[in-house]
């Protein structure tokens, strides 16, 4: 029987098949596969979002985000726009994947509501991680942030992240270049993959994307540019077969995150291209690669440099059996499937909701 599922964006993110941002790529992954397996998927998100299912637009928010006001306004137009959607369609499940979720949890009391948590628990409102609403359950994306939550936080499920893997593309003509892809912001240490190309004297390729906010701008000209060269370019935002052909040609990916990892996209999209990972010790980067199999697990610049050149012996098909094995879009969504369909009361429940209601 097919199933109405409305997903819910962070209220200031764009979805689209390239989104900068993690949890909005894992919604248009699952929103895509919902609308392949002829289920009615409904997303609400900015105006300029592009979906697979049905897009319930709200206006691109217009300010600055360091103005409360934006963000008041954002939240508005999301709880107008659920409350609309509730009312018109009858929705199955609700699932919501904003940092900011609390503020517009829907008021509905029957329908049920599934939070997949993106972020690292303490990035969350106090209080977010334990709604008092009915019927609102949590999934975490890795053991790690599962590990991570306060005591009394309830999990419902750990479901793993994955990635397209048709889209990647294993090539085997490596070529002596790094590559690390992220949001250029503090948190994602981006520097220090600079400065371990360096220290390795190795070419480096660094694509992402600086959000217009006072903090990114300002680690990019006092810690990015300074550090760049002939050989060790910026590039922008990478996307599409651009950014799968460079990580498939790449020697290794670096990942320098300080911030406590829920999942890696794009460690990954690099696996499954047969590109090894070299990360730091961060969140659950320590579960998605196998040190000294698909990658190499570093404690700072200097391991990071060494690992570089060790990562040229490892093998890409290891790698890329890794990700076959671990990371297919194809299970995730599956699994979110299958945790919808839990979610959903069974026709009794149904009916007796209805006699309490009355």
């Amino acid at each position: 029987m097919p199933l109405t599922i409305l997903n819910v964006a962070y209220a200031l993110a764009r979805v689209t098949a390239d989104s900068a941002g993690g949890a909005e790529q894992v919604l248009g992954w699952i929103d895509a596969a919902l609308t392949r397996a002829g289920h009615r998927s409904l997303v609400i998100a900015r105006e300029d979002s592009t979906v697979a299912g049905q897009l319930i637009a709200v206006p691109q928010p217009q300010g600055s985000l360091e103005d409360w006001q934006t963000w008041h306004r954002a939240h508005e137009h999301h709880r107008a726009a659920i409350a609309r959607v509730l009312r018109d369609i009858p929705v199955d499940v609700v699932h919501m994947h904003g940092l900011d979720f609390n503020q517009y949890l829907p008021r509905d009391p029957d329908v049920p509501v599934l939070v997949t948590m993106h972020l690292p628990p303490q990035w969350y409102a106090e209080g977010a991680l334990r709604p008092t609403r009915a019927r609102t359950v949590l999934n975490c994306v890795s053991e790690s942030q599962r590990s991570a939550c306060p005591e009394g936080v309830l999990i419902a499920r750990v479901i793993p992240n994955g990635v397209p893997l048709a889209a990647c593309r294993v090539s085997y003509r490596k070529r002596r270049f790094a590559i690390a892809l992220g949001r250029i912001c503090p948190e994602k240490g981006l520097h220090f993959a600079l400065d371990a190309a360096r220290v390795a004297r190795i070419p480096l390729v660094l694509g992402g994307e600086v959000f217009p906010a006072r903090l990114h701008c300002e680690y990019f000209n006092e810690q990015i540019a300074p550090r760049l060269t002939r050989t060790r370019r910026f590039v922008g935002p990478l996307r599409g077969a651009r950014k799968i052909r460079l990580l498939a040609s790449a020697q290794c990916l670096l990942v320098p995150s300080l911030a406590p990892e829920t999942s890696s996209l794009v460690a990954m999209e690099a696996l499954a291209c047969g590109t090894p990972v070299v990360a730091f010790k961060s969140g659950a980067l320590n579960e998605i690669v196998e040190h000294g199999r698909t990658g190499f697990l570093v404690e700072d610049v200097r391991e990071m440099s060494d690992a570089i050149s060790a990562a040229a012996s490892l093998d890409l098909h290891l790698c890329r059996a890794a990700a076959e094995q671990r990371f297919c879009a194809k299970r995730m969504a599956a699994e979110y499937l299958e945790l919808y369909h839990q979610l959903i009361p069974q026709p009794d429940q149904r009916r007796q909701n209805l006699q309490y209601a009355a």
